[in-house]
């Protein structure tokens, strides 16, 4: 992404047209821009697009605020589109449609001046040779739409997933539970962290929420690592519901565990904290890096391991296996909005093979009397209470676990004895990412 003069108090395009030589673009909006257009035409995530040297060049602070427009324009596409089609004649290209989506959301859904956002969008428009014929079109559909959205934007319906993913949940949880799953994609997610003090004391330090898991959920915060007790390591950030399968395990000190692709590192630095012994194994080396780095600032200990478990010639066995799977992170929608439109369902019947190649190669690792913890950031069934239930079909000296974890409610059990987590779960606190996990024991 260039980079022009920045923005003076003078804008580059007037919402009558006056055009000017050298338009001087907001680089936010300009960034947010090209994040769409990246996901909806590219289909690339968001993780990859802000990795590229152009985002990276961008100030701190105009790098937040473009992801911040961006993601929020994502959660919104549905209510942009069907605010905006009655004053199209025909869908314009989706450069376009960008830029009148990323308009309207900032405008009528964040609360912008409708005069400089419109402003901007049309010199953003008229710099680039693809959209600068449609820089009228820009003002005017903007205005009309931002003054019939007056009132209305909160009401309006949510998103609604893509098919290829709304049409199997529909079939496993029904149309209620669909709709609160989007109305819970829509609001966002907030920040949780674990800590390994006291959670009380930690509550009140950073003025967060403690939840019934152990977790703490903070509300408006700024940047991460200036929160008191980032750079002592007293915390890290880890939704809730990714931090039950850990719990799960229920570790005692001096247990080994092998954790299957840990990267990032939380349930690495959950169990080292309760006094396990652990090896953390994941494919990525770089990913493993970051593991590493996180340790070293929590001052917790692992031995990490770069390998595929599936050819992992090392032949220990351990007390504890924790397998995160690799999945269609559909869990995660919530935090990842751009997830729906970078994909598009495919792939995921040989994620779901290497899941089971995957928990065969973790089971055998399970000592004799041993545990093991499987789960998925997935809200489909097939990569979670199937993938369990063909599991214990199949490996007779594996049981299912009674146990309930802290925190968990006995609603969420499933009939393999697993636990199904649902964005929509603990609406009333900001809900949770979609998960599944099952503790399954060995028998000795």
């Amino acid at each position: 992404m260039p980079r022009p003069p920045q923005k003076s108090g003078r804008p580059g395009l007037s919402m009558a047209g006056q055009t000017h030589k050298r338009p001087v673009l907001n680089l936010p909006r300009q960034a947010a821009v090209q994040i769409l257009n990246g996901v909806m035409t590219e289909h690339k995530q968001l993780s990859e697009l802000i990795q590229s040297d152009e985002f990276q060049a961008l100030a701190p602070e105009d790098r937040a605020r473009s992801q911040r427009l961006a993601t929020h324009t994502l959660r919104h596409v549905g209510r942009a589109d069907r605010a905006l089609r009655p004053h199209l004649a025909k869908l314009p290209a989706v450069e376009v449609l960008n830029i009148l989506r990323l308009g309207l959301v900032e405008i009528a859904g964040m609360g912008a001046p409708a005069y400089a956002v419109v402003n901007d969008l049309v010199s953003i428009c008229s710099a680039s040779n693809q959209t600068r014929p449609y820089k009228g079109l820009i003002n005017a559909v903007l205005r009309k739409a931002v003054a019939d959205e007056t009132g209305k934007w909160d009401k309006s319906p949510v998103q609604m997933l893509p098919k290829w993913l709304r049409n199997p949940l529909r079939e496993a949880y029904g149309n209620g539970p669909i709709m609160a799953i989007e109305t819970a994609h829509m609001r966002g997610a907030p920040v949780d962290l674990t800590v390994t003090g006291d959670l009380e004391t930690w509550a009140s330090t950073l003025g967060g929420t403690p939840l019934a898991n152990g977790s703490l959920r903070l509300g408006e915060i700024g940047q991460i690592s200036t929160l008191e007790g980032f750079a002592e390591g007293k915390w890290w950030v880890q939704d809730a519901a990714a931090a039950w399968p850990a719990a799960a395990l229920a570790l005692t000190p001096g247990e080994t565990v092998l954790d299957v692709c840990a990267a990032p590192g939380g349930k690495t630095m959950q169990m080292a904290a309760k006094g396990g012994v652990i090896t953390a194994l994941d494919i990525s080396a770089n990913r493993m890096e970051r593991v590493a780095e996180n340790l070293a600032r929590t001052q917790l200990a692992a031995e990490l391991v770069v390998a595929n478990i599936l050819y992992w010639q090392d032949p220990r066995q351990f007390d504890a296996v924790l397998l995160d799977a690799p999945c269609s992170a559909t869990g995660t929608i919530r935090r990842h909005p751009d997830l729906p439109f970078a994909k598009d369902g495919t792939g995921i019947s040989e994620l779901i093979e290497l899941q089971t190649q995957m928990l065969n190669a973790a089971a055998g690792r399970v000592k004799p009397g041993g545990k093991l913890v499987f789960c998925t950031c997935s809200l489909i069934p097939d990569e979670g209470e199937v993938q369990a239930e063909n599991f214990l079909r199949e490996h007779k000296d594996f049981t299912a676990d009674t146990g309930l974890p802290q925190g968990m409610d006995p609603a969420w059990r499933t009939q393999e004895g697993g636990f199904r987590l649902r964005p929509d779960y603990w609406s009333e606190l900001g809900g949770m990412d979609g998960f599944y996990l099952i503790r399954m024991n060995r028998h000795g």
